[in-house]
Formats: C-alpha cells, sequence, structure tokens
C-alpha cells in the first residue's frame, strides 16, 4: 500500500448499464441557489442599506453640523456644495473635503464639550 491511496481513493470503472446517481439534476442546481440567496441576505442587502443610509445622511447636510470625515478630523461645517464640503476644524482653520468623506453627523454641541 501507498500512502497516495489513503489520500486519493482509486477509481472505479462504472458497469454500461448502470442507474443514474439519485438526486442529480435537482440536487445540484438547488445548492448554487441557496448560496446565492444567502450571500445576498447576509452580505449584498446590508451593504446596499449602508449605502442608501449614508447618502441620505450626506443630502441632509447643512450648515452648522458637526461632523467627523473618514480620516477622523472633526468640525463644524460651514459651507456645503455639490461635491465638496468646507469644515471649520480650528478658529479660521477651514479645509474643504469630499461630500463622500464625512463619515459620521454628530449631535449638536458634542465639540463644544469635548
Amino acid at each position: 500500500m501507498n500512502l497516495l491511496d489513503f489520500l486519493i481513493p482509486a477509481a472505479h470503472a462504472q458497469t454500461a448499464g448502470g442507474a443514474a446517481p439519485a438526486g442529480g439534476g435537482f440536487g445540484m442546481l438547488l445548492m448554487p441557489v441557496i448560496l446565492i440567496a444567502v450571500m445576498y441576505f447576509l452580505m449584498i442587502r446590508p451593504q446596499m442599506k449602508r449605502q442608501k443610509e449614508h447618502r441620505a445622511m450626506l443630502d441632509k447636510l447643512s450648515k452648522g453640523d458637526e461632523v467627523i470625515t473618514s480620516g477622523g478630523v472633526a468640525g463644524v461645517v460651514t459651507d456645503v456644495g455639490d461635491n465638496f464640503v468646507t469644515v471649520e476644524i480650528a478658529d479660521n482653520v477651514r479645509v474643504r473635503v469630499q461630500k463622500g468623506a464625512v463619515g459620521n453627523v454628530l449631535p449638536k454641541g458634542t465639540l463644544k464639550s469635548a
């Protein structure tokens, strides 16, 4: 006996008039469909929901909102454009960032208390 015989089973020839394997067609088609459905509900759908919530948050962004960017910079929105937002991070220090870089809108007064 060879060690390879334990790892790889030997192939046996099938007789000519043998019966078809049970559950061949429908069972093989059902598993990929179930796998795709599970991936949709566990991965794709929650990601689409987060994107929709983020887009809605960016649309409601207005002057005076306290925000944190995806880079971790916290400040107050002073100007909102179509693609860019101006954030004041200190007295007379303003930074322009893309709207998509705004990570969270903080409750009013959060930056003053910190």
